[in-house]
């Protein structure tokens, strides 16, 4: 474990981006679970395990389900008939209990962010507000598409607010932190390029209102290599398009189909913590094996925390991290060529960022392959080229071409299409058939990229 963690130090800046900003002139990866339980003693025992870990850790307050769609009676009673929710019901408990809550776990050594997955997230950025929280996640366009039913327009609108509510608190004196989750669509078969122009486009509304600290997040796809140059193109563009905020980038360990063995699943953890050191990477959101199974517990959380953190120091021992590098072939990657057409298109159809968006997705400008909601043309489709890398198929009205070049079908198969969601999963557990038995902690596993 990196000797420069102190835990116990006392620091200027006390908010959310502060803490991360410390870790990296530290040289520490932060790392964070998805962690989320219904009760009160629940959330607040996994909080401080969390805290106690070791690591440089941020906590996470995840919402439940019931929450996150504005069902708060549904919530409430949940709580009442002792019934196990999938997250914390921030709304249903409320601000003092919430406060109550967080007394004694929540200071500037240990910051914690609320998830959620709301695409109206009004009522839910009062009431963290209200409890003493001030950093939190999601976005216009990346927690309406994937997750409701909602117009676009109204999410818009709704995000506005939202913004406004946590800039009141900057009003204050402190510094709200707001991360976009546009990184991260569907979780997997998003090629790279609309991930990155997606989270600089919800970074850049989030500015338009008052916003000064935010991260922007990028989901680990299926390929290494592809990835440092996603990341990188991320970095770049955002140093371009976002130079008088504070920002960092937030990398997720695999979101898709996950390997079902343990050897797989934590080959692909460890893979994760790598890909952020090498990419620059400030923090990383990790996931355990229990993912492909069920709800992970405190403990689980826990030791993937600590793997992410050990082979994330093991991976920085070997040489420099890429962070703050551009390096002089950044700005010729085809990931960063499409992400920047993409986000140009968008800002040249109006000043008003909101408007931007929804008139490009209107407009089938950008298009997120395989995403069903009403206000997304679907037109755009994606594909594995024979080395893993996420390619475009079809591009629909978006102003990128095809990159895919390999035969001349344009159309996959149900048999192509299930290949490509189990591609990383199927691929962990087949290496994991060689990998030795005992503590995984140790000698590092060999991964599917290397």
């Amino acid at each position: 474990m990196n000797s420069s963690i102190q835990l116990a130090e006392r620091r200027s800046d006390t908010s959310f981006g502060g803490f991360v900003a410390a870790a990296k002139a530290a040289g520490d990866l932060v790392v964070q679970p998805r962690m989320g339980f219904s009760t009160v003693e629940q959330m607040r025992a996994g909080l401080i395990a969390v805290k106690n870990a070791g690591v440089r850790a941020t906590g996470t307050i995840t919402l439940d389900s019931y929450t996150r769609v504005g069902l708060h009676g549904s919530a409430r009673r949940a709580l009442d008939n002792s019934d196990n929710l999938n997250g914390y019901p921030l709304v249903a408990h409320g601000p003092v209990v919430t406060r109550a809550m967080l007394d004694g776990v929540m200071d500037e050594t240990f910051p914690i962010q609320v998830r959620h997955g709301a695409a109206l997230p009004g009522e839910i950025f009062l009431t963290l507000m209200a409890a003493g929280l001030d950093a939190t996640e999601g976005g216009p366009v990346s927690y309406c598409l994937p997750y409701s039913r909602t117009p676009l327009h109204v999410a818009v609108d709704a995000w506005t607010r939202a913004c406004e509510v946590l800039t009141s608190r900057a009003d204050q004196g402190q510094q709200p932190h707001l991360e976009s989750f546009g990184g991260c669509m569907l979780g997997q078969l998003c090629p790279p390029s609309l991930l990155v122009a997606l989270s600089l486009l919800e970074g850049l509304f989030f500015r338009q209102h008052g916003l000064q600290d935010i991260s922007l997040s990028y989901a680990q796809q299926t390929n290494l290599d592809q990835d440092i140059e996603a990341i990188r193109a991320l970095r770049a563009l955002a140093d371009d398009l976002l130079p008088d905020v504070r920002w960092h980038v937030v990398l997720y360990t695999y979101m898709g189909v996950f390997p079902r063995t343990e050897e797989g699943a934590l080959t692909l953890l460890e893979d994760s913590a790598r890909l952020a050191v090498r990419s620059g990477a400030e923090r990383l959101i990790v996931k355990t094996p229990a993912e492909a199974h069920r709800i992970p517990t405190v403990a689980e959380n826990v030791r993937a925390l600590e793997i992410a953190a050990s082979a994330a120091e093991a991976e920085r021992l070997l040489g420099p991290a890429a962070v703050g590098t551009r390096p002089s072939a950044v700005e010729d990657s085809s990931v960063y060529q499409e992400a920047r057409t993409l986000v140009e298109a968008c800002l040249e159809l109006s000043p008003d960022i909101g408007t931007a968006l929804r008139t490009a997705f209107a407009r089938g400008y950008l298009d997120v392959p395989y995403c069903l909601h009403p206000d997304n043309a679907n037109r755009a489709r994606s594909v594995l080229d024979p080395q893993g890398r996420l390619e475009w198929l079809q591009t629909g009205s978006m102003p990128i071409a095809s990159s895919y070049q390999a035969g001349s079908a344009s159309q996959l198969q149900a048999a192509e299409f299930l290949d490509m969601l189990n591609f990383v999963s199927n691929g962990f557990d087949t290496k994991a058939l060689n990998a030795r038995p005992g503590d995984r902690r140790g000698e590092p596993r060999r991964s599917l990229t290397s």
